[in-house]
């Protein structure tokens, strides 16, 4: 009985991602708001990542090489600025450690938009 249920559970989990995978059925039809979604990419270890360079309110284990993610709409009142910054910060720094995330397909187009949704929500 045990093996069943693992396997439903692993065969609900494969169908989930690939309905996630598919174009048009990413954060926001399942309820998440584009700030949910990018505040979930921004913890992610193996996507966006952000909590190991830079300290925000939700997040555990900060790192601090990155300044703290805080007044960003103080800091970035032109969303296109910030969206500038993690699409590639050696643009504006090239000695930046931070990754350049749009250069280098670390994130897609919409993943960024919804990193920026959130920070700005910061």
């Amino acid at each position: 009985m045990l093996l069943c249920a693992r396997t439903f559970t692993s065969a609900a989990m494969l169908a989930v991602g690939a309905l996630a995978a598919l174009p048009g059925l990413g954060a926001a039809e399942e309820g998440k708001s584009d700030a949910e979604a990018g505040k979930a990419i921004a913890l992610e270890r193996s996507r966006g990542n952000c909590i190991a360079c830079h300290q925000f309110e939700g997040g555990e284990s900060p790192g601090n090489i990155g300044p703290a993610l805080i007044v960003m709409q103080t800091r970035y009142p032109d969303a296109k600025l910030l969206r500038a910054q993690i699409w590639d910060a050696t643009a504006a720094n090239p000695l930046s450690p931070m990754p350049p995330f749009g250069k280098h397909e670390i994130l897609s187009e919409d993943e960024i938009d919804q990193v920026v949704a959130f920070v700005l929500t910061l």
